[in-house]
């Protein structure tokens, strides 16, 4: 039996691709996310037929930044083809901004905190204020949250602090940076275990190139789903 709180990233380059790779995972996942660098590669056609013909949840995952009426124009058109999560930037203004367009909609809008494949270093080049990272991060989530986001992105690493937010009860904690035991860390630099993520206040953890890179990809996610089946669900 499939656990939604797995989802598979599909950062593979086309729908062909994607269509074998989901499956090879079938059943044993429910829930794909699909990114920017599928984007022109079908990724939006993708999506729609995995949703709509083979009833799984999706996480459009296309981190929206820009002036308020461009994002509520954006989140809008996402909003009628019945996804079930999509990114922002979460900046208050993109905030509120996608609440008003996916407004009569069950879309929920993830606020991104700081990219997992961040460290300070980056941060001090992009000209980030100064701080510790995880500070940043949960004073960008309690922001976020509080200009009407339903849920976050976030490391695994801060997902217990976010937890701990009044402005959290209720809402979604979704982290990336998920690698299980022993596997390449690739570009992440803020990781943890599937089952350490989800007994941190995760609510969904995202898994990609440990499944798709796998010899055998189903196996790869069976084997994650074995790791977090007795941690108890945070929503």
């Amino acid at each position: 039996m499939s656990d939604d709180r797995l989802i598979v990233a599909l950062d593979v380059p086309n729908v062909v691709t994607g269509l074998e790779l989901c499956a090879k995972l079938n059943p044993t996942v429910d829930f794909y996310k699909i990114g920017l660098g599928m984007l022109t590669g079908g990724g939006l056609a993708l999506a729609n037929e995995l949703k709509q013909e083979h009833g799984k949840r999706i996480f459009l995952d296309m981190k929206f930044f820009d002036i308020g009426a461009t994002v509520e124009a954006a989140v809008r058109g996402i909003a009628q083809y019945d996804f079930d999560f999509l990114t922002v930037h979460g900046d208050p203004h993109v905030v509120r901004a996608a609440g008003e367009g996916k407004a009569g909609s069950d879309l929920k809008i993830l606020a991104v905190t700081i990219l997992t494949s961040l460290d300070r270093a980056d941060l001090d080049a992009g000209l980030i204020k100064a701080g510790d990272i995880q500070d940043l991060v949960v004073e960008r989530a309690a922001k976020a949250l509080e200009a009407g986001a339903d849920g976050v992105i976030a490391s695994p690493q801060e997902a217990a602090l976010i937890r701990a937010l009044p402005q959290a009860k209720g809402r979604l904690i979704v982290t990336p940076g998920v690698r299980p035991a022993g596997a390449d860390l690739g570009d992440q630099k803020r990781v943890a275990t599937p089952r350490d993520a989800l007994s941190d206040g995760a609510d969904y953890i995202v898994v990609g190139r440990p499944i798709w890179q796998a010899s055998d990809p189903a196996a790869a996610a069976q084997s994650i789903l074995a790791s977090i089946k007795d941690v108890k669900r945070n929503a």
